[in-house]
């Protein structure tokens, strides 16, 4: 089936459908890892997106039950040069066209990715829409114009009841902004017991769990759209740890004064350089975001710059002068990417036990 992936600026790209034949609009986006597709669409940081893949081939390994990063992926569309029809994997269940016709996420092949990642990164990240080639096309570029996205992305994927991952271990409370399974999965590699809660959960009810730290976790849209958070971040600082990973992080800086920007095009893949400043280590790191931390707004009384990215000098960690909170704009639970950040996790167990013997002495 023939089909058009159409873009903001004009742009007109032929290519054959895959998966769902719906139509699909969304932010248009690319990747530069090289595996793990699997996990990238099943990331819900996509959600409202369409996404390309810088890989030639996608799908060859096809489908499996242990790559998923949630069970219902909200991203509109995926875009590559060429999928494999027939997948070859021990593990694979299903080919990645069955899966996107199971999930009614509409495919695009045969598109020239090379081309497309340099208009977004020339242009910036661009809307567009993919529609059959007998089309109004017309008609379909003034729909793209007029079609705009909710100004609260997170809602659409949070979860909207809270649920227990048990473990023997530390009480870790879990708030879920497109929580990623391979998160949990390094809570419970440590024995944590864990609670997700929805990401409008008040300040008194995580209190109330008397956990012995917060996570913040990774999540989709603009991060001034939940200002409510903001509010239960400053409350809950002064009492217990907290970890923020991507979303979290950036929701951490703004609810101790700083600001945060719209990237040109953003950083998507895990072959992300990050320098640690106190002990100059590089880790490789999976990342997965639009927006970022102005490091001119960071207010030096209350949070200093841990990381920095090395291709274009951008905030990738902070942490608080005065609370057990710090925080990473990258994946440290990778999936996919270089677990070379995992210790990050560890990091948070020590900042938990870290607290407990200050509040003990106090």
């Amino acid at each position: 089936m023939k089909r058009l992936l159409l873009l903001e600026d004009g742009s007109i790209f032929k290519g054959r459908g895959f998966g769902s034949t719906n139509d699909a609009f969304g932010e248009v986006v690319f990747s530069t890892g090289m595996t793990g597709y699997q996990e990238s669409i099943t990331d819900q940081s996509y959600n409202g997106q369409m996404l390309v893949f810088t890989y030639p081939l996608i799908g060859n390994t096809g489908i499996n039950r242990e790559d998923y990063e949630s069970i219902d992926p909200t991203m509109k569309a995926v875009i590559v040069k060429e999928f494999a029809r027939v997948p070859s994997h021990w593990r694979s269940q299903m080919s990645l066209d069955e899966f996107l016709k199971i999930k009614k996420i509409p495919g695009i092949a045969g598109i020239d990715t090379r081309k497309l990642t340099r208009l977004i990164r020339e242009q910036g990240t661009m809307r567009g829409l993919i529609i059959d080639a007998e089309d109004d096309i017309k008609h379909a570029f003034d729909q793209l114009k007029a079609t705009v996205f909710p100004p609260n992305q997170v809602a659409q994927v949070s979860t909207t009841r809270p649920y227990v991952s048990p473990g023997e271990g530390k009480n870790v409370v879990v708030i879920d902004f497109g929580l990623k399974q391979s998160i949990l999965k390094e809570l419970n590699k440590r024995d944590c017991h864990v609670t997700v809660l929805p990401y409008n959960t008040t300040a008194e009810t995580i209190l109330s769990l008397n956990p012995d730290g917060v996570l913040l976790t990774n999540g989709p849209g603009d991060p001034t759209s939940l200002p409510n958070v903001l509010m239960v971040i400053q409350t809950i600082q002064e009492k217990l740890p907290i970890f923020g990973i991507c979303l979290g992080h950036q929701l951490i800086a703004l609810a101790n004064g700083a600001s945060t920007f719209k990237m040109k095009f953003g950083h998507r893949g895990f072959n992300h350089p990050v320098n640690e400043i106190a002990t100059g280590r590089i880790d490789f790191t999976s990342q997965n975001h639009g927006y970022a931390v102005d490091a001119n707004s960071i207010d030096k009384e209350k949070l200093f710059v841990t990381h920095i990215e090395l291709n274009d000098g951008t905030v990738e960690g902070v942490k608080h002068r005065h609370h057990p909170v710090f925080s990473v704009q990258y994946h440290p639970d990778a999936a996919p990417g270089p677990h070379d950040a995992a210790h990050l996790f560890d990091q948070f167990m020590e900042s938990m036990d870290a607290w407990k013997e200050i509040k003990k002495n106090a």
